[in-house]
Parts: structure tokens; C-alpha cells; sequence
């Protein structure tokens, strides 16, 4: 009877499911709906939220003795060149440093947090801190706030176990690799590494890829530019190379810009005094390098 009953209450609910047809394609029925909400949406005076763009090149690479990392040096606002000299190698312990990607304050904040926690972290056990360590920690911060924190990081160290480096994304996720590439111009660094990478490469070797990689990055993504900064960490030094190179170097104009008087023709002139006293006058200089 139990059987019976079973077999009654699926007939009646199988009417109730919707069965789709099985195609052998992608289906592409929301793209006309997307579009239909969009114009409505648009329609009202609203606008739809954008993807936030960032530009940057960072790399890491294991050589035979440890870790060099490398960064760009520009920071922009939309398609505005914010910093033309910014650091984006930032420090967590004496053995381990981080490249960031993405949002600039949320880089700066989130190593400088876990720089803080791994201090603490350090003076507790009497020992420096694994590299596995700042991963896991800047991992579940980042899955915390679930992509939130727009931070896309590429972490080296070297610690009792040897060199390591890893790739954290902004949502969390984390790669173990012998070379990797963040941000806009990542590719174009990928392209370097995946050609010219070989295990166990001596320390100018790495120094000279990594440079080579940063520089196609700067060449060929607009979000990236200025100088090459590079950090090598060894078992028991790290140089800190900032500036290591300049890949754009500023040229020197061709042509003068000057017009004679009179070479624009002013239809109208009007001047206007304006009598104003000066309060307080503070001069400060702008920072170009």
C-alpha cells in the first residue's frame, strides 16, 4: 500500500515540474531579457552599476636561491595617472614581502593588518612566520568579505622549508606556483614567463625575467607604466630594488608649440577686476619623479 501511495503522489507531482528542451547548444534566451531590463532600467534615469577597472603588472618567480618579485609603479584613477612613483611591494615579516593588485587602499590595508597579526604572531612562538601562514591568513580575510576587498596579491617568502610563492585573488582563492602574474597587464607578463622560464635559474637570470616581464607589462597595458621596482628574498637577505629600472624614460619634444600673437583671431575681450585679499598663502611643492 505504502508502494501505491508513493507511486500515486509522484503522478500528481509530475506535473508540476518544468522540463526544459534538451538542446545540444548554449541557450541564450537571457540575453533578450537582460537587454529588455537594462533599457527599462534606463528609462527610469538609472544607470547600472560598472565593473571597477584597475591597472598594475606584478609577478613573482622562484630561482634556485629564493624569490624575486616585481611590480609597476603607476597608479591611476579611471584613465588618470594618479602616482607615477607608488609602491607596490609591500612588507608582512623580514622574510616575507607581497605584491598588490587592484584597489590601492585595499592592498596597502590588508597587508599592512597582516603584517601586524604576524608580528604578534612571531613575538608569541620566538620564531619568523611560514609563508603558509601569511597565505592562509590573507585567504580567509579575502573570502570573508567575498570579493569585497578588490586586493589580488602575489606572496613570496622564504622560510625553514624553502622559497615559496603563491597567487591570492580577491575572492579568496590561492595558487602555489613556480611563476605567476597579476593584474591588467598579467598577460602580457604570463607571455614572458611561459617563454623564457626554466627551473633552477641563477639570481641575475631571475632579476633580468622578471624585469623583462614587468616591462612587457608597462608596454603593453595602458593601466601600467613608469619604473620596475623589484624585492629578492634569499634565506638570508632580502634586496629591496626600488627603482631597479625605468622602462619609460621621458622624451624630449621635437617641435615647438609657440604661436605669434594675432595667429587666433579674438572676437570679443572683456575684463573684469576682482579686488581680493590675500588671508594666507602656503606654497608646497609637487612631487614628479
Amino acid at each position: 500500500r505504502r508502494s501505491s501511495d508513493l507511486s500515486h503522489r509522484a503522478k500528481m507531482a509530475a506535473p508540476t515540474v518544468c522540463s526544459l528542451p534538451v538542446t545540444g547548444s548554449f541557450s541564450f534566451d537571457n540575453c533578450r531579457r537582460n537587454a529588455l531590463l537594462e533599457a527599462e532600467f534606463s528609462d527610469k534615469g538609472h544607470t547600472l552599476p560598472t565593473a571597477r577597472k584597475t591597472g598594475t603588472t606584478i609577478v613573482g618567480l622562484v630561482f634556485k636561491d629564493g624569490i624575486v618579485l616585481g611590480a609597476d609603479t603607476r597608479a591611476t584613477e579611471g584613465m588618470i595617472v594618479a602616482d607615477k612613483n607608488c609602491s607596490k611591494i609591500h612588507y608582512i615579516s623580514p622574510n616575507i614581502y607581497c605584491c598588490g593588485a587592484g584597489t590601492a587602499a585595499d592592498t596597502e590595508m590588508t597587508t599592512q593588518l597582516i603584517s601586524s597579526n604576524l608580528e604578534l604572531h612571531s613575538l608569541s612562538t620566538g620564531r619568523l612566520p611560514r609563508v603558509a601562514t601569511a597565505n592562509r591568513m590573507l585567504k580567509q580575510m579575502l573570502f570573508r568579505y567575498q570579493g569585497y576587498i578588490g586586493a589580488a596579491l602575489v606572496l613570496g617568502g622564504f622560510d625553514y622549508s624553502g622559497p615559496h610563492l603563491y597567487s591570492i585573488y580577491p575572492h579568496g582563492s590561492t595558487d602555489k606556483l613556480p611563476y605567476v602574474t597579476m593584474g591588467s597587464g598579467s598577460l602580457a607578463a604570463m607571455a614572458v614567463f611561459e617563454d623564457r622560464f626554466k627551473p633552477d635559474l641563477e639570481e641575475e637570470e631571475a632579476k633580468l625575467l622578471v624585469r623583462d616581464a614587468i616591462a612587457s607589462g608597462i608596454y603593453n597595458d595602458l593601466g601600467s607604466g613608469s619604473n620596475i621596482d623589484l624585492c629578492v628574498i634569499t634565506k638570508n637577505k632580502v634586496d629591496y630594488l626600488r627603482p631597479h629600472d625605468v622602462a619609460n624614460k621621458k622624451g624630449v619634444r621635437a617641435g615647438s608649440y609657440k604661436y605669434k600673437k594675432g595667429t587666433t583671431g579674438v572676437l570679443t575681450e572683456k575684463v573684469t577686476k576682482w579686488e581680493l585679499d590675500v588671508m594666507e598663502e602656503i606654497v608646497q611643492t609637487m612631487d614628479i619623479s
